[in-house]
């Protein structure tokens, strides 16, 4: 799609607009429809022979993101009290064109989200191919990794911006980065590390080490490993859960739990907290009041490192969790926050360069001009190296905001988010 030519030396109000921060920019959107829908009857009516000529309508700038999704089985929570949610991620990305086109309409922009949430019968490569055919180059990815991989290297999507809400993967930040796709949740080298500073700075410096079975928990565990390695903590044991998991969703397993759980942390050397990686959420919500040694539970689980969370009010992070339990009428997860995040990054490059160019969209989201206000009291833009967002990572327990690392202390010549995860000397990512 052909973009409008740049005419910002001609049109005042929109420099001013892209000039403003988001929050501002919204709430001068905002006063600016209140004070056109009052005024301009008025002045219409006062001056009939102007109101009767014609303006030209200036044709908007047409800007379609794609959601792209399969519905995969997902781990129903081990709580009857939590609902089963079916609609993660999609939601955020809904609220998110809704806000972008608050300010879009005054800028002559146009945001429109299509939505293809296929079935895990569907051939998935065909229909990526199709929606790329299209058009379609602006892609939020809710796909887990072979998905991911697989449409990041299909040679129509060469030159598509995608953005990455699902994964946090290392080794999609690392060995296996993609030059076309972009990460907005935190990765688990990220979380590991923001659960470390907190832990050194209570120096509770030894940690016991649970680890699932699954690829996902051994992924996070090495990524704890190199936390306590980078900041001076150590791992005074590991253990394996290795049980057979019973029913997900029954009230009538407590006992057998009340008895594996001390039996898998009795006899361990002291140790100031029990560091759980169960990504697959096959035990680690057990463990908390059932270690052998009353000993604090966090990781995957009990104290945790997420991006975004219900208890989050900070920053007008409130204004954000009440609009969406409005709108949506349940509670904003976190990944609603990446596809809400996705879309606002989106907004933020095309707001600025006037253009749907994929190529145009993608230098500008690595310019040292892009940053984007996600509600957690600082710009967030991404990383150069492997394209994962910078971003602030809440400490959490189920209920509570707890901390939020970086904690202080820790030290960066340029960007303090750089101390979670990979730093660039660090990083194994050769984008291709």
């Amino acid at each position: 799609m052909r973009a409008e030519p740049n005419t910002d030396k001609q049109r005042p109000v929109v420099r001013f607009f892209r000039s403003l921060p988001i929050r501002r920019r919204e709430l001068a959107s905002g006063l600016l429809a209140l004070l056109l829908g009052g005024f301009v009857p008025l002045i219409g009516s006062a001056l009939p022979s102007a109101a009767q000529q014609p303006m030209p309508a200036a044709q908007p700038l047409q800007v379609n993101i794609l959601y792209l999704s399969r519905q995969y089985d997902e781990p129903a929570p081990l709580s009857l009290t939590e609902k089963v949610v079916t609609d993660k991620g999609v939601q955020g990305a809904r609220i998110g064109i809704e806000d972008t086109n608050r300010t879009g309409r005054f800028l002559s922009q146009n945001y429109r989200l299509s939505e293809a949430i296929l079935g895990l019968d569907e051939d998935f490569k065909a229909k990526a191919k199709a929606a790329l055919a299209s058009g379609a180059n602006l892609i939020i990815a809710d796909l887990e990794k072979p998905d991911l991989l697989a449409l990041a290297d299909m040679p129509e999507a060469k030159s598509a911006v995608i953005l990455d809400i699902r994964t946090s993967d290392d080794s999609l930040r690392q060995e296996d980065c993609r030059s076309n796709v972009f990460h907005i949740l935190p990765s688990w080298a990220m979380r590991a590390d923001a659960l470390g500073q907190y832990l050194v700075w209570k120096k509770w410096n030894r940690w016991l080490l649970i680890t699932g079975k699954n690829p996902p928990d051994l992924g996070y565990a090495a990524a704890v490993k190199r936390a306590a390695a980078r900041f001076g903590a150590k791992i005074v044991d590991e253990r394996s859960y290795a049980y057979a998991a019973g029913s997900r969703r029954t009230d009538t397993g407590h006992q057998q739990v009340q008895q594996q759980m001390p039996l898998l942390t009795q006899s361990a050397p002291p140790y100031d907290v029990a560091f759980v990686s169960d990504e697959s959420e096959t035990f680690g919500d057990y463990l908390p009041y059932r270690t052998w040694d009353p000993r604090p539970v966090v990781g995957t689980q009990g104290l945790f490192a997420v991006a975004w969370h219900r208890a989050f009010e900070e920053y007008g992070g409130t204004q954000l969790q009440h609009r969406f339990e409005r709108e949506v009428g349940r509670i904003m997860t976190e990944r609603d926050y990446a596809g809400w995040m996705a879309v606002r990054s989106i907004g933020e490059a095309v707001t600025h360069i006037n253009s749907v160019k994929p190529a145009d969209v993608r230098a500008y989201l690595l310019s040292d001009k892009f940053g984007v206000d996600g509600y957690k009291g600082e710009s967030m833009n991404f990383r150069t190296w492997d394209l994962q967002l910078r971003q602030p990572v809440l400490i959490v327990d189920p209920t509570e905001l707890v901390s939020i690392s970086p904690q202080e202390g820790f030290l960066h010549p340029k960007y303090l988010t750089d101390t979670l995860g990979f730093d660039q000397p660090e990083s194994k990512c050769r984008l291709k």
